[in-house]
């Protein structure tokens, strides 16, 4: 099997420091295989041989480096993603920072995972370039089209719904309303927030987005509204919170349902006056922003519970939209593929796709919306040995969901016929139950493994359900010729195996 890379090949360029084993050891663990580089010409050295994700650079008070750096980007013909660190005494350079192209920034000693990941996130959303719309154009078909909020950036909304979606929040975006994001958690809610932001007038400010279940109660204050130096013990000089750091551009909150209560009186106050106050400060700043919030909770019920405050939510809802899960928008699926594809391997333009991974692709209900899928494309590049993914290269999270819905039968009937024929043939099952995951890890040692297990399974529901192996084929979306083969391969593995007989 070739060896296919999934980790995002990045160039840290740092003149002052070189990246140490530990910090790259960490990068590593999200994706980022960074390889450290101290001068331009290395820089421009590296640009030549292609291959590259993105750019981190270190710079100072001016943007000096960062221009150079996207001149030899320009001249190399290629836009990388370029994330910007910062030293904390100059913190008021990150917005600066933005509006100059910088796809994220953050503090040189900023090593927090939680950082890290929303750099590798914004870096993976400005991948999705020009080539992915064309690779979409072709897996889906030509009628459908790959709607994009900028000509750096793509949006994969295929589906009529999501078609629907796009065309309203565009018309959202031009009014300068708070606009409330439902959705199930991974259905793509910052993607269309984005969206919001780059279709309105603001879009040449910049977006900022904090995630208010991932930072503790403390630190949300600080991050919203910022401090005064000597405000409390460690605020060595003024810091600008995330309000003023989308001075006329965007603020995106997102998990707002998770906000402590205490907090929600503040940004509510903030919202409707329109002026906030720095901790440690009395003077008041007007701030010009545009507030998106998103949620994958019932406003209304945590309303119901107290955990929410109903004034709050009538602020942030003047115009709510719902982003469909994945499985009520088959339509996105095949070209989601194609992006994510884009996004993890250099040579996507390769990759074809079978008409049972297809087929399987869209039977599969996806309860983990858009990121389940793409862990099943990233195990599928692994799988793969010649860039044609099949049905066996995909690995589901629960395989005896999609066998179901590939059988069209009821989960009650599949359980009680596997069970019955169980207990009447005093055989053991000749592979492992995988209705349990972690037994299913545990017994799957290695990943071709648990694919065959998944395979099994599906045939051996397809044989339970169905009066002849020609309506087991069809129901399998195989020739009866390679369901004999399967069948016949998997006796020959399976000595004891009579209902294969």
């Amino acid at each position: 099997m070739s060896s296919i890379h999934t980790a995002q090949q990045v160039l840290w360029l740092d003149p002052v420091q070189p990246l140490q084993a530990p910090e790259q050891a960490q990068l590593a663990s999200i994706g980022m295989s960074v390889r450290s580089i101290q001068t331009l010409d290395e820089l421009q050295a590296a640009l030549s041989h292609g291959q590259t994700a993105a750019l981190v650079i270190r710079h100072d008070t001016t943007f000096d480096l960062l221009q150079s750096c996207q001149s030899l980007m320009l001249k190399a013909g290629c836009a990388l993603p370029v994330v910007c660190r910062v030293d904390r005494k100059h913190l008021e350079l990150a917005v600066q920072a933005m509006r100059k192209g910088a796809a994220h920034v953050l503090a040189t000693d900023d090593w927090s995972a939680t950082s890290w990941q929303m750099a590798h996130q914004a870096i993976q959303a400005l991948r999705l370039s020009s080539s992915a719309a064309s690779m979409v154009a072709r897996m889906a078909p030509p009628s459908e089209v790959v709607a994009q909020a900028s000509p750096q950036k793509s949006v994969v909304y295929v589906d009529p719904a999501s078609r629907h979606l796009l065309a309203l929040a565009q018309r959202v975006a031009q009014a300068n309303v708070t606009a409330l994001i439902e959705g199930p958690t991974g259905a793509g809610k910052e993607i269309l927030a984005r969206v919001l932001h780059e279709s309105s007038k603001r879009a040449r400010g910049p977006f900022v987005g904090l995630n208010c279940a991932a930072l503790p109660e403390h630190l949300i204050d600080d991050m919203l509204f910022g401090h005064e130096k000597g405000a409390f013990t460690g605020a060595q000089k003024d810091f600008k919170g995330l309000f003023e750091q989308a001075q006329g551009g965007t603020l995106f909150l997102d998990e707002i349902g998770e906000m402590p209560m205490h907090l929600q009186s503040k940004l509510l106050r903030v919202l409707q006056e329109r002026l906030l106050t720095r901790l440690g400060s009395e003077r008041q700043v007007p701030i010009d922003v545009r507030i998106i919030a998103a949620t994958n909770k019932d406003l209304r019920a945590a309303i119901a519970e107290r955990e929410f405050r109903e004034d709050l939510y009538f602020r942030i809802s003047t115009f709510k939209l719902r982003v469909p899960p994945l499985r009520e928008r088959k339509g996105d699926i095949l070209p989601l593929v194609a992006s994510l594809l884009l996004r993890h391997t250099p040579n996507a333009q390769e990759f074809t796709l079978s008409e049972q991974a297809q087929a399987q692709l869209l039977a599969y209900p996806w309860p983990g919306n858009v990121r389940e899928l793409e862990n099943v494309v990233q195990r599928a590049i692994v799988l793969c040995a010649d860039q044609h993914i099949e049905s066996h290269h995909l690995m589901f999270d629960d395989a005896a969901d999609l066998a179901l819905h590939m059988l069209d039968v009821k989960p009650t009937e599949v359980k009680t016929s596997v069970v019955t024929h169980v207990s009447n043939s005093n055989e053991a099952l000749p592979f492992p139950d995988t209705s349990n995951t972690d037994d299913n890890l545990a017994i799957a040692s290695n990943l071709q493994e648990a694919v065959k297990t998944s395979e099994h399974q599906m045939i051996l529901a397809a044989l339970q359900t169905t009066d002849s192996r020609m309506e087991a084929a069809a129901k399998l979306g195989i020739s009866p010729r390679t369901l004999r083969y399967k069948l016949a391969k998997l006796k020959a593995e399976n000595s004891n195996m009579a209902w294969a007989a």
